[in-house]
């Protein structure tokens, strides 16, 4: 079997479910990638004793287990390859960050890199990137400049610019980056590919060099959103080794339709094609039932400026302090302007930031009350090498328009392909959603993915080629309460807003078991039904219900606006499941008109039904 032709998490698990051997597999991998792969995109690439120890250790964790089926079950990455930004750790390969002066070689992975190796993955070696994570354009390295998939003279996007590029061209199925200001984002737009940032604190940060040790995220960059989502699912939870850790579960899924914010006068750097292309992504988000709503970014863009021309630029410095001060020519000229800029700024200035982005905090919040998600171009131009040459700081500043903002905010962000120019450069989308909305997002972007069908990354596959189903494995969310409605709660009625303000979606659309009968309640504001398990020897109907998903902390505060006679109980559906959903006091049925013969409470009420018993 060709590696090559193995390009998606399902891809690679039902190769090795079929009896593929990682050791040929593998083997066979890394020869190609010393072969074909640019060496620009990489700065450390794994040799053959490396990939046979890695495989040595997974074939001696397999024999723990009764049969391949079951290895697979145990670790759900088993024999995958993936590649690693080198700001990021791997135990006994140096971690330079792009500087060779500050190599080191560590002894132990990064608690992300432990995680995935731990599921079964192989890391096949270690990525280029903007020198010390400090850059969008992927051309501050000493190690080479990596371009664009789809066009030599275009730069590739940084700081993860060789995680973009090995994932782009099909060499691994996903790859690490991280994501500061963008990182993680710029450069999947500028290739083809999903770049997820996670919530700040979801993924543990120790094993990183930081750039903005308190904003910064692992992100992780892949050719659908099922095997990002899937590899944040297995990289997630708290890391104790880092002080930032701090992982928070939101929703499971997003809304059936969405209120989305774009900016009411988009920024574009003058590429022809970019605004066109994004002209036509809102139309798809149209086009998927969602309300577009122009925002003003004003304030967003003025947050986005704090990153680098406010003291955050200090934290930087952090990391480079002594390698500035025994031997400044070994930063990267433009990497050394910016992280010097830090001194400029003295304590005050520090605090003073400080309490603009808290206030910003408090006020941005308000944002999420009128909005579910924000959608931007992931960048506002896609610059050639010559352009980053000539203003590299300018070009850099740019690039992080739609970016800089998300990780001071601390929102979780997921870019998206959205199609190509009329020259066939890939122009990319962004999603923005709240903290902790990582598995809504995930849900959100699988189905925008699926909505538009675009080839992976620049491998030429077909998305809709990949027809096999992915890994069972999802980003956690909430725990919630299955909670089946039959009346005024159903979509579109009257009191269907008291699921959604609390976080509620819809799971299914559905019937009851055939052993139910459905009344209309009398004097009731709106007009409410009632439901009721008969006796086995009464004839009974099934009745359309919806089952929605509730999250368990606001369960008793949907309990406390439910009037009697109505209540929650257990409620049987077709299938043989019970769930918990609305029933009703039988004292309140006597003389209530039966209604079980519209088959639902919506048929009842599209058919001018009334309360009042017919004559």
């Amino acid at each position: 079997m060709d590696p090559s032709s193995l390009l998606t998490l399902p891809d690679w698990h039902h190769a090795y479910r079929d009896g593929a051997s990682p050791r040929r597999l593998l083997e066979a991998l890394r020869e190609r990638l010393h072969r074909d792969s640019p060496g620009e995109a990489w700065i450390t690439l794994s040799g053959p004793a490396e990939i046979e120890a890695s495989v040595t250790a997974l074939e001696q964790r397999a024999a723990c287990h009764p049969n391949r089926a079951a290895a697979l079950r145990a670790m759900p990455l088993f024999g995958v390859p993936f590649a690693v930004k080198d700001n990021i750790d791997v135990a006994g390969v140096p971690t330079t960050a792009a500087c060779p002066a500050f190599a080191q070689t560590p002894p132990t992975h990064a608690h992300a890199v432990a995680k995935l190796i731990a599921a079964g993955a192989v890391c096949m070696g270690k990525t280029n990137l903007d020198q010390f994570a400090t850059g969008l354009v992927g051309a501050r390295s000493p190690y080479g400049r990596p371009s664009s998939t789809f066009a030599a003279e275009r730069i590739s996007g940084g700081s993860s610019s060789g995680s973009a590029v090995v994932v782009s061209r099909g060499d691994v199925p996903f790859a690490l980056g991280t994501d500061t200001a963008g990182s993680g984002r710029v450069p999947a737009g500028f290739n083809n590919i999903v770049g997820l940032k996670p919530t700040p604190g979801r993924v543990g940060s120790s094993g990183i060099v930081p750039a903005c040790r308190s904003v910064d995220c692992v992100s992780v960059l892949a050719l659908t959103v099922a095997d990002a989502a899937t590899v944040l699912a297995l990289i997630e939870g708290p890391d104790p080794n880092d002080p930032y850790s701090a992982f928070r579960l939101g929703a499971a899924q997003p809304k059936p339709t969405l209120r989305i914010g774009v900016p009411g006068t988009p920024v574009f750097g003058g590429d022809a094609g970019y605004a066109a292309c994004f002209e036509q992504a809102l139309a798809q988000a149209r086009a998927l039932g969602h309300t577009v709503v122009p925002v003003d970014f004003e304030p967003l863009l003025a947050i986005a400026e704090l990153l680098y021309s406010g003291p955050w630029v200090a934290e930087r410095h952090t990391v480079v302090q002594h390698l500035l001060a025994r031997d400044p020519a070994a930063v990267d000229a433009t990497v050394r302007s910016v992280i010097e800029a830090a001194n400029r700024f003295s304590a005050t200035d520090t605090f003073r930031a400080q309490y603009r982005l808290r206030e910003a905090q408090r006020d941005t919040a308000a944002l999420w009350q009128q909005l579910d998600l924000l959608m931007v171009p992931t960048a506002p131009a896609h610059p050639t090498h010559a352009d980053i040459d000539a203003d590299p700081l300018g070009m850099n500043a740019l690039l992080g328009t739609y970016t800089n903002f998300v990780n001071l905010l601390g929102w979780c962000a997921l870019a998206l392909p959205a199609g190509f120019t009329g020259i066939g450069l890939p122009v990319g989308v962004t999603f923005i959603a709240p903290g902790a909305a990582d598995a809504a997002l995930a849900r959100f972007g699988q189905r925008w993915a699926a909505s538009l069908a675009l080839p992976l990354g620049a491998t030429g596959r077909p998305a809709a080629a990949q027809a096999r189903e992915p890994l069972a494995a999802w980003p956690a969310s909430q725990a919630t309460l299955p909670i089946a409605v039959v009346g005024a709660h159903l979509s579109g009625l009257p009191l269907n807003g008291q699921l959604t303000e609390r976080g509620a979606h819809l799971r299914e659309a559905t019937q009851t078991a055939p052993h139910y009968r459905l009344f209309a309640l009398p004097d009731t504001t709106p007009p409410k039904p009632g439901l009721m398990r008969i006796r086995g020897h009464e004839s009974g109907a099934a009745i359309a219900v919806e089952v929605w998903e509730m999250p368990l902390a606001e369960v008793g505060a949907f309990l406390a606006l439910i009037p009697p006679p109505l209540g929650l109980g257990s409620l049987e559906l077709a299938d043989g499941r019970w769930v918990n959903g609305f029933v009703c006091e039988a004292y309140a049925l006597v003389g209530a008109r039966d209604v079980s013969a519209f088959g639902g409470w919506r048929a009842f009420v599209q058919a001018g039904g009334s309360a009042a018993p017919p004559r």
